[in-house]
This record gives C-alpha cells, structure tokens and sequence, in this order.
C-alpha cells in the first residue's frame, strides 16, 4: 500500500489530521495499534440508549479553547456543563467524617462535556473518513528511509504495513522514542523524545455508575477531594436525562496500583465513596477502573511517575526537519500553546498538515 501520507496514532490528534488531509484532497491511511480509534479518550457505554461516560479526558472549556469550540460547534455535537451545584466534600483524615462545604463552587472557566461522550468526537471525525483509509489493530515499529526517498513502515516481525512520501507521527513522544528508525534520528531529538512526558499517561480513573442520584438527593454536588484515598478527586459524571454516576482519579501511584491490583482498587474505592456519599454508593449498576499507566500504547515506565506540573510542551524550535522533511510529529506534547490537553491535540495536528 503506498499513500502520500501515513498517519501512525489513531488518537484525536491523529485522527483530526487524517480529516483535514481528507478533505484536501490528500490520499492517507491511519493506522493505529489499538483495536479502536481515540487513543486517550475512551468512553464507555451505559446501560440506557446513546449513554457514554469518559475514562479519559472528559471536560473542555470553550471560553478558553476556540479549536475545540468550533469543532465541536462544526460536527453539530451537544455540550452540556459540569454538575457542580450542591456541597463539596473535603475528606481529611481516615478516622474523621469528611467535612462538608454546603456553598460548594462553581468552576471557572465553565467546564463542559459531550453527550456520547469524548468517543463522539472521535467518532464523528471518523464518519468523515472512508473506512479502507483506517487500520486499527495496526502497531508500526519501524520507519525505513529507502534509496528513492519513500518511507517503508513496517510492523513487528518485519511486515510491511504503508509505503509513504510522509508520515506523520501522531503519538508521545516517549512511544516515539521506542521505534526503530533508519536511518537512524538525531540523537538530541531522541532524547527530547524520551524526556517528554506523557500527559496523563501515570493516572487511573474509576467509574461508578447508578440508579439514581442519591448524592444530589442529598444536596451534594457529587465533587470531593480527599488526603486519603485511594480517590484523591471526584466529581459527577451523570449525564443529563441519562444515567448517574461518579468518577474519580486514583491518588495511588502507578506501582501502587499494580501491586494492589484491579479487585482491591475497585473495592477500596467503593468503601471510600460510601464513606463520602453514603451506604447507596456500595451498589452501583456498573463499575469501571482504567489504569492508563497500563496502556502499552500509551505509557512508558518513565510516565509511571507523572510531572510535577503541566510540562512546557512543544517541539524545541532548535530541531530540524527530520527524513528530510517527510517525517512529522503531531500528537499534543508537540503543540507549543495547549499541549496535553484536547485543544493541543488539534492544534498539532493543524500544524503538522500546513506541510501539505
């Protein structure tokens, strides 16, 4: 198969990228290792029609992300905003009730989600492609510069997957970093690669849903933190004449995880939202935990320790063109402006197809 474009990184980045060469004319292939398209976003579905709750990012903020806004806006996708009416919930020590806060707060700038969930974006961005230009279930490991200036992908045990006059790298960095290349990249580019870390690629988010409510019965937002855990943050993940439900992001580190494992997390985590929002929150209909420090398409071992803060993304400006030109890196570490959030993620790939 040979295109003008290989997309390597089914993500939003990689995704929007494909959409916007589409519509150019350009012929491309997205491929992606994953069964399914989206990469950190990942919503699931619940038990009543058209219901998604988010495993991965979940909110945006249109006063302060106007790619996202339009985009949302241009794909006819409804937003709805952030529950956040009702009382927060601080949880301080273990033996202590968690202290309630009847003023609550409401975020600034306004945080919205998507009806279907994160996926729906992605899912509308796909719908604009024909389906032969996407291969999931598709890992590139290499990337050979041939003799008449084509890049080969191959996968593992050396399949030949696209033959391409341009790739373009939709991925973190660090998943860069661990492909074969020839020849081979600079060295202080690799380096920058590895020492990117992936936003959010250390988290783990769990997900109760239910039958009802109760927490808003009780005139709770559904929003705590706690210094005790193993949920450090949680928030309302209801959908609007849909399903409730409780989301949070797991305060244990990624080691910590792991040697608990999945069973006990859960468990540990039912036990801390029964603490917080009473005996109702140990039945949910559903229950969902996605460590992404799991995520071999995702994580590295480097981002089992998660940055400090919000990195300074964006790709030193020190950097020449790489393959003389034909390889390109999207994928949201690489956006200067917003990097790690979605916004970034369609921001790099605007910039990676100006090439075009």
């Amino acid at each position: 198969m040979r295109t003008a474009c290989a997309i390597v990184g089914g993500g939003l980045s990689g995704i929007y990228a494909a959409a916007l060469l589409h519509h150019r004319g350009v012929d491309c292939r997205l491929l992606e290792a994953r069964e399914r398209l989206g990469g950190r976003i990942a919503s699931v579905s619940g038990a009543s029609p058209g219901t998604r709750f988010d495993l991965g990012p979940a909110w945006f903020w249109p006063d302060m992300q106007p790619r996202l806004r339009q985009l949302v806006s241009e794909l006819g996708l409804a937003a709805f905003e952030q529950q956040t009416a009702g009382a927060v919930l601080v949880e301080r020590f273990k033996l202590e009730a968690p202290q309630r806060y009847e003023r609550g707060f409401n975020t600034e700038p306004r945080s919205m989600r998507l009806r279907g969930g994160m996926q729906a974006l992605v899912d509308a961005l796909a719908s604009r492609l024909p389906p032969e230009r996407i291969r999931c279930n598709t890992q590139v490991t290499a990337i050979r510069e041939t003799q008449d200036g084509v890049l080969e992908l191959t996968g593992p045990a050396g399949r030949i997957l696209a033959l391409a006059e341009h790739v373009i790298l939709a991925l973190p960095p660090r998943l860069v970093s661990q492909m074969a290349f020839a020849p081979p990249l600079p060295e202080p580019f690799v380096q920058w690669c590895r020492n990117t870390p992936t936003w959010m690629a250390g988290q783990a988010k769990c997900l109760a849903v239910y039958a009802t409510p109760f927490w808003i019965a009780n005139g709770l937002s559904g929003t705590a933190s706690s210094f005790v855990g193993p949920m450090m943050e949680i928030h309302d993940a209801s959908v609007p004449q849909g399903q409730p439900a409780l989301f949070g992001f797991m305060g244990l580190s990624a080691a910590a995880r792991q040697a608990l494992g999945e069973a006990a997390l859960k468990e540990a985590a039912l036990a801390q939202l029964a603490r917080l929002f009473g005996p109702e929150a140990l039945s949910p209909e559903s229950l969902h935990l996605l460590d992404w420090a799991q995520q071999p398409e995702t994580s590295t071992q480097a981002d089992w320790e998660p940055p400090m803060g919000h990195p300074a993304y964006g790709i030193p400006s020190s950097f020449g063109p790489l393959c003389s030109g034909r390889l390109i890196l999207a994928g949201t570490e690489t956006a200067a402006g917003q990097g790690g959030y979605l916004e970034g993620a369609l921001e790099a790939a605007e910039a990676a197809v100006l090439r075009f």
